[in-house]
């Protein structure tokens, strides 16, 4: 007689180990934590620097009204006296009242006839004020001043009769101060 084959048991299968070694697993969890960190600071460190090229310069030149003060001097600029007070004196209220203070030195001759071309320089520039320092610059000042009412003008240490034309004393430098700062506001004003 032969003999059947006994049907095997079912065998109840165990818990399911994993085929990776348990020291293994936590190392590669370890791994993986540590590949987030660094992902997460890259990420962090990308729009930081994103965020900094593109972010707005701040402006860096003042923005101006359109009113200008011009200073017209002798041939040494603003380096002499009075001429150095007052552009010193309308830098600083150019910077509050936002009215371009511009400076122009006669070169050459120091005559009349030079300084008109000088001056009517600074009126085709659209200056709304001219202040003249010097004698050749005063006069022609005097001669100038008719002719353009919509420009105020102010001669430094000379009294003058011109209509149009106020004198500055230089002697005083809080009322100079004073003066083109009441200068510069009226120009911005009206520029405003």
């Amino acid at each position: 007689m032969s003999k059947k084959p006994r049907p095997q048991r079912l065998q109840r299968s165990k818990p399911h180990r994993s085929v990776i070694p348990q020291g293994q697993i936590v190392t590669f969890f370890a791994a993986g934590r540590r590949r987030w960190i660094a992902l997460g600071s890259a990420v962090t460190v990308v729009a930081g620097l994103t965020t900094w090229a593109l972010w707005p310069d701040p402006p860096r030149q003042r923005e101006y009204l359109d009113a200008t003060a011009c200073l017209l001097t002798d041939e040494s600029g603003v380096t002499a006296e009075p001429a150095a007070t007052i552009w010193t004196a309308l830098q600083d209220t150019s910077a509050v009242s936002r009215v371009r203070a511009q400076y122009l030195p006669v070169n050459g001759p120091q005559t009349t006839v030079n300084a008109t071309v000088y001056l009517n320089t600074l009126v085709g520039r659209r200056c709304g004020a001219v202040i003249a320092v010097g004698q050749a610059q005063v006069d022609a000042t005097a001669d100038v001043a008719g002719k353009h009412p919509e420009v105020r003008f102010m001669v430094v240490g000379t009294n003058t009769n011109t209509p149009g034309v106020r004198a500055l004393d230089p002697a005083s430098p809080d009322t100079l101060r004073a003066q083109l700062n009441a200068l510069l506001k009226t120009l911005a004003n009206n520029a405003a």
